[in-house]
């Protein structure tokens, strides 16, 4: 079979323009759809970012208030204590000029009041470490 001499040589001019373009336009496609995942995963890598971020900007939040309500909790009990400490002194010392025979019985129910106080205060402060660790932040 005989191929006629104009046919010869445009198959394979045919053929390598085929190739080229073909190949041109498959790259195209594939750079097109390369570019538009890349910016869905760009976007979606930001999304889990700024997730994240806001997690743990919260839970320094959230520890922070925690730590501030602790120590205030801690500074008003110390506070009390101090007071009532200073008044039961002041009243002993009243009393000793008063009424002598007072003074022993006195000191002893102060003391046991500023005990019972020490551990209502203790307690207090370990509940609401307890409440401020299960509560949902």
């Amino acid at each position: 079979m005989k191929i006629p001499r104009a046919s010869k040589s445009f198959v394979p001019l045919f053929l390598a323009s085929t190739l080229i373009l073909g190949t041109g336009v498959v790259s195209y496609a594939q750079s097109d759809s390369s570019a538009s995942q890349d910016v869905k995963t760009a976007g979606t890598e930001t999304k889990n970012a700024a997730k994240s971020t806001g997690s743990a900007i919260k839970k320094g939040t959230t520890k922070g208030y925690n730590k501030t309500k602790e120590g205030s909790t801690t500074a008003y009990d110390k506070t009390k204590e101090g007071s009532t400490k200073a008044y039961d002194k002041t009243k002993e010392g009243t009393q000793k000029v008063f009424t002598p025979e007072k003074e022993s019985s006195t000191k002893v129910k102060d003391e046991s009041k500023e005990t019972t106080q020490k551990t209502k205060d203790k307690s207090k402060e370990a509940q609401q470490k307890v409440n401020d660790s299960a509560s949902p932040q």
